[in-house]
């Protein structure tokens, strides 16, 4: 393809004939096609495995195929027929694979062979498995403290592996668990947390069925939860209002044409998935809902006046929360100018989102990184929770919150305690059940366990999974601290960059993935997983694996725990003969999960409950919180303000439609019109022009902020694209090295990868490409 060829707008609807090509592209591009029809049909089926991608809950209803797009590339990404072995990684150095760009690793297959990095060739070479976990053994055994050490988790990892590397790492001493959540949804559980007593959403599946309203608020489902699509178009097909508030036009939410409907492909039609589609400042969200409240209150006062009805739920006010006064002394003192100035929105916009909200009767707002990664995420998402109590929608049918998780069994993670600072109970709960002292210190979350190895302070890194080297922030700096590690371990299904930044000593341990079939001492085993409606799956594996010497996650887990502590404080070889007996242990220690092995054998499994969607508080006065909060004077940091060159830009950074999280499926990004090419920025015209460039031009991408340190990505073309004045967008991992490992979000340390300022420098090589405006 020329690159006159690589940028064309896309124009026609999420989903249907595109998404049906790109999956037929993908499942035969796995090499390992026939088997996969068969894996594909049991995706998210009872009797099959939940879908390794998205987060996103099922539908009670059966059907043929409940896999979407993404659902189909993860699967068949994950069962290809490629193998990356050992005369693999003889052929290549560790340098040589680096050279290669994150979607060839990837793309080069399933890892066969617990691999050892050997320094002296710069190449991995096969080790066993006894020998792995002794070295591991060797290295965390000889730690001054066992807080030298860090053990990450990915969202993929089920129930059953975090439970027992918790369990393990606790019981080797520190509570160091920087994970994935650290990265997203932080700011979801801290506010959620103080304000309504829990860290989850509060609706189920059949809630989105019954909703009067339905606010999409910094969220990208066409892209990142595809099945999300169907029940918006439901919504507005029975008359509910869907409201979209993002900054960019996103086709999944704007229309959606069914892959499933036969009349609608053969005519080629489709629906709208909204009834409005608001487009805040990025990091304006605080402002647009402290308008809509601010409208809210006016409107209240002059029903008392006038006697008419009531804006607010006054009996759901009285009997179930807290706080209203002060919170609404702080709306009046927030001025209307400095709503409209923050939010990026004119007023008459938000009085219409206020007018939409208020009609209706059972309102669920749904948002996800688009709102988690700011400095002010935390009173953002508390301005969310404070609009929906005022009218009573917490804990009721077709009301409540959903923050929407990314990676598919994230949520469960920290169920199962894979938590940086755990809460009391579940460590009362280890203490009590297996007879050790559980470490109480808060550990290292994501951006503490980097600056602890870039400092030295920790020297073994353990990875369950994941990709850290490229999800991180500050690229180049969290690569350095990785390679002052001692030692490096990543438990891993296929070849990623991080595999490639290696500790002085490195290890590589394939594990079975969700589609690979799981046969321990007692049997083929299942593995569970929680969705973002908190409902529990088992999973069972329905392909033969790869290679003989591929173990699963508990199984790995379980031998590096045997060679360290020995059978301290279990028997880990005897766990992992039957999950079962794993699930017993968490029903014994995490509530909600009693008579856990019995309630899985319900089709589609079970409901973990959940108190605010019951109206049971858990918070410190008892009742649902209001949580004042000033509106931030300003968004941009004190010391970028202050630098001599004022900001050009905003930059958001993104997924592509061909990628989860890190994984590449393949470099378009079809609905932005985007092939081929991942080192683009998104930006709008006159912006471009005002800046001194041309669309098409080559750039270089340069961070503001307040340190002596440069942050450079080279080589962006430029597109003009339809984005609010001010703002850019470009793909992560690619920009990961332009946020800075210090801007973090108040009291969650999540990186600020939504509100990056930069500006924009000639690249050397000025390259034109034809582009034209989406």
């Amino acid at each position: 393809m020329s690159q006159v060829d690589r940028y064309k707008p896309y124009k026609g609807a999420a989903a249907g004939w595109g998404a049906l090509i790109a999956v037929t592209r993908n499942w035969l591009g796995s090499e390992n096609a026939l088997k996969n029809i068969r894996a594909m049909l049991k995706t998210n089926q009872n009797g099959g495995f939940d879908c390794p991608g998205c987060a996103w809950g099922e539908s009670p209803e059966n059907g043929m195929v409940k896999f979407c797009e993404n659902g189909a590339k993860a699967v068949n990404w994950e069962a290809t027929g490629r193998l990356v072995d050992p005369a693999f990684f003889n052929k290549y150095s560790v340098s040589a694979l680096a050279e290669q760009s994150d979607y060839w690793l990837e793309y080069q297959g399933r890892l066969t062979h617990p691999m050892r990095y050997e320094a002296a060739t710069d190449r991995y070479v096969e080790t066993t498995w006894d020998e792995a976990f002794a070295t591991i053994a060797r290295h965390l055994n000889a730690l001054e403290s066992p807080d030298q050490a860090e053990f990450y988790t990915s969202g993929r990892a089920s129930n059953e592996a975090a439970f027992l590397y918790q369990l393990f790492v606790r019981a080797y001493g520190t509570n160091n668990f920087p994970d994935c959540s650290n990265m997203c949804h932080e700011a979801s559980a801290v506010s959620m947390i103080e304000s309504l007593g829990v860290g989850k959403g509060t609706v189920v599946f059949d809630d989105l069925e019954h909703a009067d309203a339905i606010f999409v608020i910094g969220q990208n489902p066409g892209t990142n939860h595809p099945r999300m699509l169907e029940p918006l178009r439901e919504a507005v097909k029975r008359g509910a209002q869907v409201i979209c508030i993002n900054p960019l036009k996103e086709r999944g939410l704007e229309r959606f044409q069914h892959p499933q409907h036969p009349i609608e492909m053969l005519m080629n039609g489709s629906e709208p998935t909204n009834t409005a589609y608001f487009r805040p400042a990025l990091g304006g969200d605080m402002a647009v809902m402290r308008g809509m409240v601010k409208f809210l209150l006016q409107w209240e006062r002059e029903a008392q006046v006038s006697g008419g009805e009531p804006v607010f739920d006054h009996a759901f006010i009285a009997e179930h929360t807290s706080g209203m006064g002060a919170y609404l002394g702080e709306v009046d003192a927030t001025s209307w100018e400095h709503i409209e100035q923050q939010s990026g929105m004119s007023l008459a916009d938000i009085e219409l989102a206020a007018r939409m909200y208020a009609r209706a009767k059972r309102v669920i707002m749904c948002w996800a990184m688009g709102l988690t990664q700011h400095t002010h995420s935390v009173p953002t998402l508390q301005e969310v929770i404070n609009l929906m109590l005022l009218r009573g929608n917490v804990g009721r049918p077709g009301a409540g919150l959903s923050p929407v998780r990314g990676h598919s069994n994230v949520q469960g993670d920290r169920t199962m305690g894979i938590n940086e600072l755990a809460p009391t109970e579940l460590l009362d709960a280890l203490e009590k059940r297996f007879s050790f002292k559980p470490p109480r210190e808060h550990g290292h979350n994501t951006v503490m366990a980097i600056g602890a190895m870039e400092q030295g302070r920790s020297k073994v890194f353990i990875a369950l999974g994941g990709n850290f080297a490229q999800a991180t922030p500050d690229t180049p700096r969290t690569h350095a601290a990785l390679r002052k590690c001692d030692l490096t371990v990543h438990i891993a299904t296929k070849l990623n960059r991080s595999h490639l930044v290696t500790g002085r000593e490195a290890l590589i341990l394939p594990c079975l993935g969700r589609t690979d079939i799981d046969m321990q001492a007692e049997g083929p085993q299942g593995v569970t997983v929680e969705d973002t409606f908190s409902m529990i799956h088992i999973s069972h594996g329905q392909l033969k694996p790869k290679s003989k010497h591929l173990l699963s996650e508990p199984a790995i887990i379980a031998g590096i725990a045997a060679a360290t502590l020995g059978k301290h404080p279990i028997d880990w070889n005897w766990a992992i003969g039957d999950y079962g007996r794993i699930r017993n242990m968490i029903a014994d220690t995490i509530p909600g999960f009693e008579d856990f092995n019995r309630r899985l054998l319900h089709p589609g499994g079970f409901h973990m409950p959940n108190d605010a969607a019951r109206r049971i508080w858990k918070t410190a006065s008892g009742k649902a919180q209001f949580a004042p909060s000033v509106l931030p004077e300003h968004l941009i940091s004190e010391g970028v303000r202050n630098l001599a060159v004022k900001p050009h830009l905003i930059l958001q950074t993104m997924r592509s439609h061909d990628q989860y999280n890190t994984t590449l499926y393949g470099l378009d990004d079809r609905y932005r019109g985007v092939y081929g090419m991942r080192d683009v920025v998104f930006a709008n015209e006159q912006d471009i022009r005002r800046l001194g460039f041309e669309p098409g031009q080559k750039v270089d991408l340069v961070a503001l902020w307040d340190d002596e340190r440069e942050r450079r990505v080279s080589g962006f073309t430029l597109i003009a694209y339809d984005i609010p004045a001010g703002q850019a967008a470009a793909y992560y991992p690619e920009t990961n090295p332009l946020v800075p490992l210090e801007s973090y979000g108040d009291r969650t340390f999540t990186p600020t990868s939504k509100f990056v300022a930069i500006r924009l420098e000639q690249a050397k090589a000025s390259n034109l490409i034809s582009t034209s405006a989406a």
